[in-house]
């Protein structure tokens, strides 16, 4: 922070000097080289600030592409551990080193990202799996940072978000990252993902092998694809389409209707092929809807997808607790600024774009622009902060892949039943009808 705040007054002073283009090219470049310094040493630093960095490389469209490219390094790419620092943690775990428990072992990690790191493996039966190690002291890490994060939340809420319940939130947070440090509850997670998908048409989960995975070892199915970056550069439109609403899907009909799902959906946690298909990984960090708690949170979406009412927003926001009783707030104002994020679901079709989420996220955390009064009386309950960072990963990534659809209707088929709104939509339901029929 000292270091780019130092930079950021070098830049200021440089740009009273400059003009045109010329300031044009030096706001760029303060935007690279910033945004490599922040991508470097989050990544050294592991843990939950990290991961923020994470969730800052895909939605924040602000930036320049060469910026976000340097902090898109977090999302699977960050400085690895030594090699002997994760044969100790495989010792420890599994009572031999790598090259024992196994038939072959990559010492070189194929991916490093905020809570361990996955290395290319075989099993002494012949099978290709990944094995992802965490960093040794990493929970600690998460603690400071945690620790950290609830005293800036106190400071913004002081100045801007005056409404916002800190303690609920970073409590929220805390107990997700501690569940996500636990393996043994992240294979669990996987298993009734994958068994709950079984047979899917397109959302594909890797198995778990549960005698080589501990509580800090994780040993999955091996699968081959290709990452986020080399999907976009090579995919077709129609790939792209379909990949973009196969996230989509996965993220809605696991919200709906398993009533448990992946609060973790950053470009690094998928896998791709040139058709389209997707595999999903990383169940770590998994939200589950406590008894009652989606059925206080869905009248506030339902008024505003469903039944884009304003009024209605208005109460519901005050018994889920966004908004606190006796508040001054116009019900129109509520329903502009909150509505931003799902400005897709209030028309027939919509097609998204990179600019779309550039344009959203600038009006929701514009703080002092035409929603300031709503903004400073807003709280985030706990139990929506999960969700709601589901909502923006998937619309980033939606953005960058291009994707249309009658998004809508597709949502209506989750919420209310409604029939199938386009042919993927078709094949699941199939799929659902033929897992009722089932035999036990």
């Amino acid at each position: 922070m000292a270091r780019n705040g130092c930079r950021f007054v070098v830049h200021r002073g440089r740009r009273l000097i400059t003009r045109g283009e010329q300031r044009e090219a030096l706001d760029t470049a303060f935007a690279i080289r910033t945004s490599e310094d922040v991508a470097r040493e989050l990544g050294n630093m592991k843990g939950a600030l990290m991961k923020f960095g994470q969730l800052l490389s895909f939605i924040m469209e602000a930036l320049p592409p060469e910026a976000q490219q340097a902090l898109a390094s977090l999302q699977a790419d960050a400085p690895p551990m030594a090699p002997e620092a994760a044969d100790a943690v495989v010792r420890a775990e599994l009572g031999a080193p790598p090259q024992k428990v196994f038939l072959d072992w990559q010492v070189t990690p194929i991916a490093a990202a905020s809570v361990g790191q996955v290395h290319r493996a075989v099993t002494r039966d012949g099978r290709d799996v990944a094995v992802k190690v965490q960093y040794p002291g990493v929970g600690d890490a998460i603690e400071t940072d945690l620790a950290n994060t609830e005293g800036l939340y106190r400071l913004v809420g002081a100045f801007a978000l005056k409404g916002l319940d800190t303690k609920g939130l970073v409590d929220e947070l805390r107990d997700r990252m501690r569940e996500e440090l636990d393996y043994r509850l992240e294979a669990a997670n996987q298993r009734e993902f994958a068994q709950h998908f079984a047979g899917h048409p397109f959302v594909r989960i890797p198995s778990v092998d549960t005698s080589t995975s501990t509580s800090k070892v994780l040993t999955t199915e091996w699968v081959d694809g290709i990452g986020f970056g080399e999907f976009m550069e090579h995919a077709t439109p129609a790939a792209k389409q379909r990949a973009g609403e196969s996230i989509w899907r996965f993220a809605q009909h696991a919200v709906h209707r398993m009533r448990a799902f992946n609060g973790d959906p950053h470009p690094g946690n998928y896998r791709f092929t040139l058709d389209g298909d997707v595999t999903f990984l990383d169940f770590g960090l998994v939200k589950r809807w406590s008894p009652g708690e989606w059925e206080r949170l869905q009248p506030s979406l339902d008024a505003i997808v469903v039944h884009r009412d304003p009024q209605q927003l208005l109460g519901a926001m005050e018994l889920a607790g966004f908004l606190k009783p006796g508040h001054d707030l116009d019900a129109e104002a509520v329903y502009e600024y909150v509505s931003t994020p799902y400005t897709p679901f209030l028309a027939d079709t919509f097609a998204f774009d990179r600019d779309f989420v550039k344009r959203a996220m600038a009006t929701v955390i514009d703080v002092k622009g035409p929603h300031e009064h709503v903004i400073e009386q807003l709280n985030m309950p706990a139990s929506f902060v999960i969700l709601d960072r589901v909502v923006w990963g998937v619309n980033a990534i939606l953005g960058k892949l291009e994707v249309e659809a009658p998004w809508r209707s597709m949502l209506l088929e989750y919420v209310h039943d409604a029939p199938p709104a386009t042919a993927m939509g078709r094949a699941e339901r199939r799929w659902s009808l033929e897992q009722q029929v089932a035999p036990e």
